[in-house]
């Protein structure tokens, strides 16, 4: 079969990945995956200390306006110029705007309950996003599939906190079951979100990816904030919100350089940043993981062991 010639900047969808295991393609989908989770994990801590200083709101919006500022210049001077196609559009809207209605959820369920907590729910998405992207024809292997499942229970093990209303320092106080709705939903938004970032870097440049949530989070949220005069900030938050900006632009073009290859592995990898988060949280911030959490946190890491041995075969 003939490819279609791409547009500029645009990749030849026969430099798509196959069937997993079959193309050392799926390398750069582990390497893609593995950066993004510590990355995310990054931004969990950062973003989680931050909410608890300014409040979850202030947080995204401080994130996104890094975020716009550190992306733009990437555009500007990496990507060639492109014409966007309808269903590109599409794609870059849905992403934007579950990306960062995901984040403010998430942010919201940091300000209330312990990272290894929210992180292990949240983490969820990346089971979402490859169950989305099976569904829409990407192709894998039996033995990639029961590992990727294996890793989903995992994630599953790792959510399970019987302290979960255990008070956290600088946290607002609220039930458990409220934390873990608020984590849930930004799952579902990360998982709809992973799933169109995937679609636009097979079609364009790398930059393009992680620039939809910041147009959405500055619209949405900075600017209004701004008018309103409640966009707050102080010295003890400002650090973080700036390590938050940059690493979740830095994640989102990981994930979108992985993806491109096998958006399934790419984000079941990514979701590796609860765990991290979560042992982090442990000696930055005190909070302790129940003996099936660290039976989670195990299992998700000899998933990951056992998935890159197969893509070695």
């Amino acid at each position: 079969m003939v490819a279609e010639a791409p547009r500029p900047g645009q990749r030849p969808r026969s430099a798509r990945a196959g069937p997993i295991g079959h193309t050392c393609g799926s390398v750069i989908a582990i390497l893609g995956g593995l950066a993004t989770a510590v990355l995310w994990a990054t931004t969990l801590l950062g973003s989680a200390r931050s909410a608890r200083l300014i409040g979850s709101w202030s947080t995204l919006g401080w994130v996104m306006l890094i975020g716009l500022a550190v992306t733009v210049p990437l555009i500007v001077f990496t990507s060639p110029p492109v014409v966007l196609e309808q269903r590109e559009i599409v794609y870059l809207t849905v992403a934007g705007i579950a990306n960062s209605g995901g984040l403010l959820l998430v942010y919201t369920a940091l300000r209330r309950g312990k990272v290894g907590v929210v992180g292990p729910i949240v983490s969820t998405e990346g089971a979402i996003g490859a169950t989305l992207a099976i569904v829409a024809g990407d192709a894998i292997s039996g033995p990639a599939l029961a590992i990727l499942a294996l890793i989903a229970v995992g994630v599953v093990l790792a959510a399970i906190d019987r302290r979960a209303a255990d008070p956290v320092e600088d946290a607002a106080p609220v039930s458990s079951v409220v934390t873990a709705l608020l984590a849930l939903g930004g799952a579902l938004l990360f998982g709809i979100n992973l799933y169109a970032t995937s679609r636009i870097a097979a079609d364009l440049p790398l930059a393009w990816a992680v620039l939809p949530a910041r147009v959405a989070g500055v619209i949405g949220v900075t600017i209004p904030l701004l008018v309103l005069r409640r966009l707050v900030i102080t010295r003890a938050a400002l650090p973080f919100v700036v390590l938050v900006g940059i690493a979740e632009v830095a994640g989102g073009a990981t994930y979108a350089w992985g993806s491109r290859d096998s958006a399934a592995i790419a984000a079941v990898l990514a979701s590796q940043f609860a765990g991290i988060a979560a042992i982090a949280a442990y000696f930055l911030y005190g909070e302790r993981l129940t003996r099936v959490q660290v039976v989670g946190v195990a299992t998700i890491a000899i998933g990951v062991g056992l998935l890159a041995a197969v893509q070695a075969l």
